[in-house]
């Protein structure tokens, strides 16, 4: 079982980015998945999941309008398009994955499955 997230990188702020994640050894289309990040210093939190039952989404406050979270069960594979950047969303962002879990959750400790992370800096 493995997720594998991509897309990371240097953007300056205003900017957009694509964080792509494909898993492997477990499908996730009965997977809640989620995006998750930790800039230096901090705790990780939670930035945006998506339930496979019915679609339902989350976002974190500091991102809502600006990031959406999406999947593409025939690549097995999940993404979070980033636009209008802003240095204070510089951190180490980590895919992760809840099979059979239903329930759209921006809680770490459900799930099961993370990515080894991807950075991103936004910066002029």
């Amino acid at each position: 079982v493995q997720l594998q997230a991509s897309g990371g990188g240097l953007v300056q702020p205003g900017g957009s980015l694509r964080l792509s994640c494909a898993a492997s050894g477990f499908t996730l289309d009965s997977s809640t998945i989620g995006w998750f990040r930790q800039a230096p210093g901090k705790e990780r939190e939670g930035v945006s999941c998506i339930t496979s039952s019915d679609g339902s989404t989350l976002y974190a406050d500091s991102v809502k309008g600006r990031f959406t979270i999406s999947r593409d069960n025939t690549k097995n594979t999940m993404y979070l398009q980033m636009n209008s950047l802003k240095p204070e969303d510089t951190a180490v962002y980590y895919c992760a994955a809840a099979p059979l879990f239903t329930i759209a959750t921006m809680t770490p400790e459900w799930y099961d499955y993370w990515g080894q992370g991807t950075q991103v800096t936004v910066s002029s």
